[in-house]
């Protein structure tokens, strides 16, 4: 990896293609009308400790969902069991298939697709070899192997969505953090995927990158189902459509931005944890 090429990375700057966005996310809107998220006393247990304790959580297209809370109330380990990396118990449909119990390979081929707090991406390959190994997701082996001759439309779409178009030939070991997330992001656009759970995704990007962002998932989640699981307040605030406030394990508070501050659980809950939760309870309240 040369100097060159990561101080290259360091002096783009990432801009939304408002335009190729759409061409992205463009869908006949019938092809999304059955999709939404349905949990049903969910629960997950790691050797006695229930980590999360009979969750419901509906969350529809056109809902950009928010999962905010202390930490260890549950947040991350939800998602990992819709998304089949956590065992659990209960009852999770998304686009009226059963995907507790399913393997996790089968979960994202039903239309689930996530991001991590730290991004995962092959960091060796480049930035274009990540968005096509996501594109071919649903190809067979043989397809996979064989030699293309271009970029294919969706890649390249999504290359200009993401604002990463010159960057398309770099490693994307030497993309900044806020980058990564972008091609995260990227990633599961050009996999099809109608569930989009994120987990911090506008951790470490500038206030503009976080503006960007926002527009971004907000112009997604009018066609597909988006949760976010985030700490950022500003952010919420700005974007949630609707939000959901776990504690230890369970759903403490849910509504829109406005109903949640106002919840004197959710308050009590904030100012109950020390002189560093009174600052988030400043931000939530």
């Amino acid at each position: 990896m040369s100097d060159d090429t990561t101080s290259a990375a360091d002096e783009v700057e990432v801009q939304l293609d408002p335009q190729a966005l759409e061409a992205v996310i463009a869908a006949p809107e019938s092809r999304f009308r059955h999709d939404y998220l349905e949990v049903r006393g969910l629960r997950v247990e790691f050797d006695g400790f229930v980590a999360v304790d009979g969750v419901d959580l509906t969350v529809t297209q056109g809902d950009l969902r928010f999962l905010i809370g202390p930490n260890g109330a549950g947040k991350t380990t939800i998602v990992d069991a819709i998304t089949g990396l956590a065992r659990c118990s209960g009852s999770v449909r998304f686009g009226g298939v059963d995907l507790v119990g399913r393997p996790a390979h089968r979960i994202v081929r039903a239309g689930v697709g996530r991001t991590f707090q730290t991004a995962s991406v092959f960091d060796e390959l480049s930035v274009l070899q990540n968005l096509d190994i996501a594109a071919g997701s649903g190809r067979r082996l043989p397809t996979l192997l064989r030699r293309r001759s271009g970029i294919p439309d969706e890649v390249a779409q999504a290359l200009e969505t993401i604002g990463l178009t010159a960057l398309a030939d770099a490693p994307a070991g030497v993309l900044a953090h806020g980058q990564k997330q972008w091609l995260e992001i990227g990633m599961l656009l050009v996999q099809d995927a109608r569930l989009l759970l994120l987990d911090e995704p506008v951790a470490g990007m500038s206030h503009a990158e976080r503006e960007q962002t926002g527009q971004l998932l907000r112009r997604i989640g009018e066609q597909r189902t988006v949760v976010v699981v985030e700490h950022d307040m500003e952010f919420l605030r700005t974007f949630a459509s609707s939000v959901t406030v776990l504690h230890q394990g369970r759903v403490l508070s849910e509504g829109s931005v406005a109903q949640v501050q106002a919840d004197p659980s959710v308050v009590e809950v904030y100012l109950g944890r020390g002189a560093g939760a009174r600052g988030a309870a400043g931000e939530v309240a």
